[in-house]
C-alpha cells in the first residue's frame, strides 16, 4: 500500500477519532501535525494487519469501536464510548420506557469487573440481597471482564417483568453467588428514616428524650431537597435540639439536589466548585436564609458514599458544620459531559472537570490516586468506625428490614420441621386417630417394644438485637455536643 493510500485512511479516521483529539481546536499547538499523522499511520496499519491476518473475518467499523471503548476506559471508568444502538437504548431510558434492577454500578480498580456501587432502596435488587461492594461476575451468563458501566447498564436494564440472572461476589466470600431478579420501572424513595410509624410513614425523631432527629438519604434524586426540608420542618414542629444525617452506601446523583441539601445547614461559604482543563470553573455558594444553619449535626458515610454525598459531606465538614463519622467515601467526584458524533447518532461520554470542596482539594480518586493521596471525604479524627464484610452485610440485612417490613417477617427463622417417612406419617396419623377421644388420664402406657418418636429440635435461639456502631458513635458525639454548655457570646469573651 502506498504512502498516500495510508495517509489518506489515516485522515478518515481521524474525522472520527479527532473530537477526542481536540477541544475546540486548543490542543493542535500542543501536537506537531507530523507527530498526530504517525500516530494515526500507526493505528491504521495496525487495523490492516488485523484485518488481514485475523482467524476470521473482523468487522473495520467494530475494530474501530473496540478502539474508541479501550481509548476510553483507560482514561477513567466513566468515560466511555456509546455507539449508534447503545445510545437509541440510552435515550429510550431516558424516556421511562425500559425498566432495571435498581443497582448502580462502576468498575472495581482491582478486578476491572463490574462493581456494585449500591442497591437502591426498594428495587429488585435490594430486597434480593445484592450488597454494595459485589463484583457482579456475569451477567446472563455472558462476562463482565472489560465491560464498561455503560454497557452493564444496557444489559442490565430492558422490559419491567423480564428476568436477568447475575453471578455475584459478595465481599469477603470465596465462592460467587447466583441471583435471579425480574425487573421493573425503578421509582425510589430518597428520602427515609431509621424507624416506622405505625401507618408505615417514616418517623424521623430517633431519641425522643434528647431531641435528636434521624433523615437518610438513599440517592440524590429533583425531589430531595424538598423532601429533606419537608422531614426537618416535621422534626422542628417536635422541638429538635440535633440530627443526624445517614450518607452511607448513597451512590450520589443530581448536583443540584446536594447543593440545595448543603444549602439547608449553611448560610455563607462555597458548597462545591468544578474545575477541568477546558471547562470554565464554577462555584456554587450557599445563600444566606439557610433554616437550620445552627443545628448540631452528625454525618455519616462508608466506603460506598459517592458523588452528590461525598459533596454535602464534604461542605459541611470544611465549614465545620458537622462531624463526620464513619469510613472513608468512595471518590467519585468527577463531571461528564455527552459529545455528539457522527451527527448525533453517537457520543463520547467525556470526563472534563471534577468537584472541589470549600477548602480547594480534590474529592476525585483517580486511577492512579494512592491511598495516602487527599480524595474522597474521610471521618473526623477519633470519629472513624470500619466494619468487616461480615458487619457490613449484618448492618444492611438490618436495615433492609426496617426498610422492607413484609420481608423482614418473610425472613424470620421457623421452627425446624425432621423429614418423615411415608410409613412414619401414616403411623402416626393411626395413632392420632385411636388417641382422639381418649381422655388424657386413660391413655394406655407406653409400649416398650415400640421406639420412641423422634425428638424435635429445639428452635434457634433469637439472634441478639443488631447494634449500629457507627450510628451509636454518632449519637455519642452528638449528645455531648448537645449537651456542652453553650459558650459565652463575643462581647464577654472580648471582655474576658
Amino acid at each position: 500500500m502506498s504512502r498516500r493510500r495510508r495517509i489518506y485512511l489515516a485522515l478518515a479516521a481521524a474525522a472520527v477519532v479527532s473530537p477526542l483529539c481536540w477541544v475546540a481546536g486548543s490542543l493542535q499547538a500542543d501536537k506537531p501535525r507530523d507527530e498526530m499523522m504517525e500516530l494515526y499511520g500507526l493505528f491504521v496499519d495496525a487495523v490492516e494487519k488485523v484485518e488481514a491476518n485475523y482467524v476470521r473475518p473482523v468487522n473495520r467499523k467494530e475494530l474501530l469501536e473496540s478502539a474508541l471503548e479501550g481509548m476510553l476506559q483507560n482514561l477513567d471508568q466513566h468515560s466511555s464510548y456509546i455507539n449508534m444502538g447503545e445510545w437509541q437504548q440510552f435515550r429510550k431510558q431516558i424516556e421511562g420506557k425500559f425498566g432495571g434492577i435498581g443497582i448502580q454500578v462502576g468498575i472495581d480498580g482491582d478486578s476491572g469487573r463490574l462493581r456494585v456501587i449500591s442497591p437502591m432502596v426498594g428495587t429488585p435488587a435490594y430486597e434480593a440481597g445484592v450488597l454494595a461492594g459485589d463484583i457482579i461476575l456475569e451477567i446472563d451468563g455472558h462476562s463482565t471482564e472489560g465491560m464498561s458501566s455503560d454497557k452493564a447498564v444496557e444489559t442490565l436494564t430492558g422490559r419491567p417483568g423480564t428476568e436477568v440472572e447475575l453471578n455475584v461476589l459478595h465481599e469477603g466470600a470465596e465462592q460467587p453467588t447466583p441471583i435471579k431478579l425480574t425487573r421493573a420501572i425503578i421509582e425510589v424513595p430518597s428520602v427515609l428514616g431509621e424507624n416506622r410509624q405505625k401507618d408505615g410513614s417514616w418517623d424521623y425523631m430517633l431519641d425522643k428524650d434528647k431531641k435528636i432527629g434521624y433523615i437518610r438519604i438513599s440517592n440524590f434524586v429533583q425531589s430531595t431537597g424538598e423532601d429533606v426540608r419537608k422531614a426537618l420542618d416535621a422534626l422542628k414542629d417536635q422541638g429538635v435540639k440535633g440530627l443526624i444525617l445517614d450518607l452511607r452506601d448513597d451512590p450520589g446523583g443530581l448536583l443540584s439536589a446536594a447543593v440545595e441539601v448543603s444549602d439547608l445547614f449553611l448560610s455563607q461559604g462555597d458548597i462545591v466548585s468544578t474545575k477541568g482543563r477546558n471547562t470554565i470553573p464554577k462555584s456554587y455558594v450557599a445563600q444566606q436564609d439557610s433554616p437550620f444553619e445552627d443545628l448540631p449535626m452528625a454525618v455519616l458515610i462508608n466506603q460506598n458514599s459517592a458523588s452528590a454525598s461525598e459533596i454535602v459531606s464534604a461542605a459541611l465538614q470544611d465549614h465545620k458544620r458537622a462531624t463526620i463519622v464513619g469510613h472513608r467515601s468512595y471518590g467519585k467526584g468527577s463531571v461528564q459531559n455527552i459529545m455528539e458524533l457522527e451527527d448525533g447518532n453517537s457520543v463520547l461520554k467525556l470526563t472534563v472537570a471534577s468537584y472541589h470542596r470549600p477548602s480547594g482539594e480534590n474529592i476525585h480518586r483517580f486511577r492512579d490516586a494512592k491511598v495516602t493521596d487527599k480524595w474522597g471525604v474521610t471521618p473526623d479524627e477519633g470519629m472513624e468506625v470500619k466494619l468487616t464484610p461480615a458487619e457490613y452485610r449484618d448492618w444492611f440485612l438490618a436495615r433492609r428490614a426496617k426498610d422492607l417490613p413484609a420481608l423482614a417477617k418473610l425472613n424470620a427463622p421457623k421452627k425446624p420441621v425432621e423429614a418423615q417417612s411415608d410409613a412414619e406419617k401414616a403411623a402416626e396419623n393411626k395413632e392420632k386417630v385411636e388417641t382422639k377421644d381418649v381422655p388424657k388420664d386413660d391413655k394406655p402406657p407406653a409400649d416398650p417394644t415400640k421406639p420412641e418418636p423422634p425428638k424435635v429440635a429445639a428452635p434457634p435461639a433469637a439472634a441478639p438485637p443488631f447494634v449500629d456502631k457507627v450510628l451509636d458513635k454518632a449519637l455519642e458525639a452528638l449528645k455531648a455536643k448537645i449537651d456542652a454548655p453553650a459558650a459565652p457570646p463575643a462581647e464577654e469573651k472580648k471582655a474576658a
